[in-house]
């Protein structure tokens, strides 16, 4: 699958999760439904995925997570927040780099309706 057909699925699902919870929950809520709602349909996703910092050819473990990986191509960065502002922009880009990826997506389920809380965003490596 291409990045923008995972995308798709990826919109889809989580039109469906928020849909069946709303918002106003954790974002592990949403995090552990929409990987549900897309291994269901049939994508490989890594969730809380380690992601190392490269520093003078050192690997540094410090910490960076992401949220969901899709097929090892698409990073899903969820939020459930009032806004979602550049810092949340500047982690998912940040993440983009660090792994290689081109496409991500920032999803905050926190709003009435989830497509003003998806951004796609991406990495023009």
């Amino acid at each position: 699958m291409t990045e923008n057909e995972i995308s798709k699925v990826v919109f889809d699902s989580a039109l469906k999760v928020h849909k069946v919870l709303g918002p106003g929950l954790l974002e592990s809520s949403y995090e552990e439904c929409l990987y549900y709602e897309l291994t269901k349909n049939g994508l490989n996703v890594i969730k809380q995925k380690s992601l190392p910092l490269i520093y003078e050819e050192v690997k540094l473990e410090i910490g960076y997570r992401i949220d969901l990986l899709v097929e090892n191509k698409v990073i899903i960065e969820i939020k459930s927040v009032e806004a979602l502002n550049d810092i949340h922009l500047a982690q998912i880009l940040t993440y983009l780099k660090l792994s290689n990826c081109k496409l991500g997506m920032l999803i905050n389920f926190n709003v009435t309706l989830i497509k003003n809380g998806i951004k796609r965003v991406v990495n023009n490596l």
